[in-house]
């Protein structure tokens, strides 16, 4: 019987660097979700979809079956049955998963293919709707957070020390932004769930979230 973990939160919380964390620690799979929406971005590139045309992305997703494994201890993303990892983080995949993942279609398609993964494996799941939409049944569900200020410092630092050059207000303008687009949205919108733990890591280290989220697990 799999176990499950829901992981969601705003963005720039550190969701992703966890849930892999966790995942590890457990010996479970790490379901990337964005990579899975890249996927289906990917797919409907191949397929000529026009992004702009909801009904042809709608009918053309159902086409897509997209899933995670390890394959020598890397996590490959499928598209019905090939190995896509190489193209999911090109410009052209990642500006057409931004408009199609706003699909109604696209999401209802998806969040079944990652029920269906959770259902065959034990995983570590994260997100903005994972605890409330995709996996409501999970056996620990827990909702990250961190400051709009913490979470800039962070991307600041991650891309100063890439050499980028950015402003830290304006990311935190754009981080709050985003928090309000993410809870308003009309499809899914980001919230804690009524029965999700709160794990604020304003102050927290990651190895401290790590060992907070492992506390609540039973296996």
């Amino acid at each position: 019987m799999s176990y499950q973990i829901a992981i969601d939160g705003p963005a720039g919380a550190g969701k992703s660097t966890i849930a892999r964390r966790v995942a590890r620690e457990k010996g479970f799979i790490y379901v990337d979700t964005g990579a899975m929406y890249r996927a289906m971005a990917y797919y409907l590139l191949q397929e000529k979809a026009d992004p702009s045309d909801e009904e042809e992305i709608s009918e053309k997703c159902t086409g897509a079956h997209i899933t995670i494994e390890y394959q020598d201890g890397e996590q490959v993303v499928l598209l019905n049955g090939e190995n896509v990892n190489p193209v999911l983080r090109t410009e052209e995949v990642g500006n057409m998963a931004s408009v199609t993942s706003k699909n109604k279609k696209v999401r209802e398609r998806l969040t079944l293919l990652q029920k269906e993964l959770a259902e065959k494996n034990s995983v570590v799941m994260d997100g903005r709707d994972i605890g409330t939409c995709v996996l409501p049944n999970a056996d620990v569900k827990v909702y990250l957070t961190a400051s709009a200020a913490v979470r800039a410092k962070r991307r600041f630092d991650e891309l100063t020390a890439k050499g980028e050059p950015c402003d830290i207000k304006k990311i935190e303008e754009d981080i709050v932004k985003r928090d309000e687009q993410d809870m308003t949205r009309e499809i899914a919108p980001l919230k804690q769930a009524e029965d999700a733990t709160l794990v604020d890591s304003s102050d927290m280290s990651i190895d401290e979230v790590v060992e907070k989220i492992l506390s609540l697990t039973e296996v």
